[in-house]
This record gives structure tokens, C-alpha cells and sequence, in this order.
């Protein structure tokens, strides 16, 4: 199965988490990964600024779609997040993922997060297991 169509059709279309970010898959290929999504005004927090979860939930997708886009089954053990710059209403934010390195049953990958103006509002870290099961 290609890259494009285990994150589309096995993962992407059965993920309502997602699809209720708004998230939109710009390139997928063998364990690469761009997503973007446009900040509303349900995402922001108290402070008028988009909450941390957000960048984090882009993030995480991006890193789950660039993992299993492989053929393979991989879960998630270990993520982090810095927030590096704030994230307002009708922001345009990129998940750009990034193989850092790969063993047969683990892979860590960095993931950017940048807004319309190219500049780094996020920057995720995410380590996963292999479970040998293909896709």
C-alpha cells in the first residue's frame, strides 16, 4: 500500500479528531509528512491566543501519519512540545515532520510548526514503537 493512501484512507478518514481540527494533508511520503490547519476562534484559550493543545494535536498527527506512512503500525511511547511563538485567530500553521533515526522496532522524528509568515510557533519531539503489524 502507498504512503498516500495508508494515511488517507486508513488513518486519516477514520480520525474525526482531525477532520474536526480542520486538518488538511498538503504531501505524504514514505515517512514524511506535511499537514496544515487554519486557527478559528474555538481554538483559542482565555488569553485569546490559540491553546497549547492545538499546536500539539497538528503536531501530533503530523508525527502518526509520517511514522505509519511506512507500511507499518507504529504507536506513539514518548512526545514533547515547545511553544515557541504565540498562535492567533486565522493563523495558518504547517507540521513539517522529520526522520531524526529509525531501528526496526523504534523511530524518532521532530516535527516544525510554522505559521503563515514561515515562522516557528512550535517545535515537537516523538519517539515510536513498531509493532510489526503492516499496514
Amino acid at each position: 500500500m502507498n504512503p498516500k493512501d495508508i494515511v488517507s484512507t486508513q488513518m486519516y478518514d477514520k480520525d474525526a479528531f482531525s477532520k474536526w481540527l480542520g486538518i488538511e494533508l498538503v504531501d505524504i511520503q514514505h515517512g514524511n509528512c506535511e499537514i496544515k490547519l487554519t486557527v478559528r476562534k474555538d481554538m483559542l484559550n482565555g488569553f485569546g491566543i490559540a491553546h497549547g493543545g492545538i499546536a500539539y494535536s497538528l503536531a501530533d498527527s503530523a508525527f502518526a501519519f509520517a511514522t505509519n506512512s511506512i507500511g507499518h503500525q507504529a504507536v506513539s511511547i514518548e512526545t514533547s512540545i515547545s511553544h515557541t511563538s504565540k498562535v492567533i485567530d486565522g493563523d495558518v500553521l504547517t507540521a513539517k515532520t522529520a526522520l531524526i533515526n529509525k531501528t526496526r522496532k523504534f523511530a524518532i522524528y521532530h516535527v516544525d510548526i510554522t505559521n503563515q509568515e514561515d515562522l516557528r510557533v512550535a517545535s515537537f519531539k516523538g519517539t515510536v514503537y513498531y509493532t510489526g503489524k503492516d499496514w
